[in-house]
């Protein structure tokens, strides 16, 4: 799309008192053709946005309304920041003809009978589900393209699914099992007050969590088996970390270094937000926080044959608010790094 005939999309978000509805704000308040016009927040219903996030306060912003009083005539797109099973209850309420990208759980899975066993919950939009493009944006920018309901990825599964995909795709690596160890900050959890994620139970240690049933394994194991054709056992081992924000994944492989590194290079050679480190360069979360970026290490491990492959990001941007608005600039045809190109914040 030229310059001269790009016009403004008038966006709405529902659920926009979280930590991922925060980032969205945002992040379009500053862009310059998605025009941000309502912000559903039922829990905070007539109040100010820079009320609830005074860190907002110098920008001209809508008071958050309820859902019932969402203008759909108007709007052209719909971020929808609700947590799991909210999610779609909401979604099945919205006219037909919006785009809608979502950055819940309950349009990840493909398959209805896997997100009723690791949500505990029943799937009411199946419908839906058939028409909704899995948000790993770099992997499915076509259909992203296309797509009129995008549901974007876990934080943890795209830090995992980036360094993993094409190395899979291209034949790297043919390890039945592969062991992804994961360190998350603890804005992952929401916003919600929960007593394992209050500061005093957090600082000054490193605690692992939901091993071998985090529910994140499902979307690894479905893009995985998209990949390969084969089911690969996976041994996740996530970690909450005393931060506020950030991902990092570290994973060993069966292929020697300069492999690695030469087939991760040319996969994401034009793809803007992803960083291919210099070889045996390690990433830090630090690096890339506050950023749409993803950087990815390879070291080389004792053996010449093996290797282990580091990724990190942001879960809010990156893994989330970043990685729905960067959809959206697809899905409307402007550059993709549209709004998105600020640096990390350091220190």
């Amino acid at each position: 799309m030229t310059e001269s005939i790009k016009k403004p999309v008038s966006v709405s978000i529902i659920g926009g008192s979280g930590y991922t509805g925060a980032e969205l704000i945002r992040l379009l308040s500053k862009h310059p053709y998605f025009n941000l016009f309502q912000v559903v927040a039922n829990r905070n219903v007539g109040k100010k946005i820079q009320t609830v996030f005074p860190h907002l306060r110098h920008l001209d912003l809508p008071d958050f309304i309820s859902f019932e009083e969402m203008n759909f005539e108007d709007v052209e797109l719909i971020f929808c920041a609700l947590p799991h099973a909210t999610s779609q209850e909401i979604i099945v309420k919205i006219p037909q003809g919006k785009k809608i990208i979502d950055l819940s759980a309950d349009f990840r899975l493909d398959r209805l009978e896997e997100y009723e066993s690791w949500y505990g919950k029943k799937h009411i939009a199946p419908a839906l589900q058939e028409k909704a493009v899995y948000g790993l944006t770099e992997i499915y920018k076509k259909k992203i393209k296309e797509g009129s309901l995008i549901a974007c990825t876990g934080c943890n599964s795209a830090a995992t699914l980036y360094p993993l995909i094409p190395l899979l795709s291209e034949g790297v690596i043919n390890d039945t099992n592969l062991t992804i160890n994961l360190g998350a900050g603890v804005s992952g959890a929401g916003r919600d007050a929960k007593q394992n994620i209050i500061h005093s139970e957090v600082s000054e240690g490193v605690k692992p969590y939901n091993v071998g049933k985090h529910r994140h394994i499902a979307e690894l194991e479905q893009e995985f088996k998209k990949v390969t054709n084969n089911k690969i056992d996976i041994t996740f081992i996530p970690h909450l970390l005393p931060q506020n924000r950030g991902v990092i994944v570290s994973i060993p492989i069966s292929a020697p270094s300069t492999l690695v590194h030469k087939t991760l290079e040319s996969y994401y050679n034009e793809a803007p937000f992803m960083i291919v480190l210099p070889i045996e360069e390690i990433p830090a979360t630090q690096h890339v926080r506050g950023s749409n970026f993803c950087h990815i290490g390879v070291v080389s491990d004792r053996s010449k044959e093996r290797s282990v492959v580091i990724s990190v990001l942001d879960n809010l941007i990156k893994g989330s608010a970043g990685q729905a608005i960067q959809n959206a600039n697809i899905m409307f045809d402007f550059d993709e790094t549209t709004g998105l190109l600020e640096s990390p914040i350091f220190p």
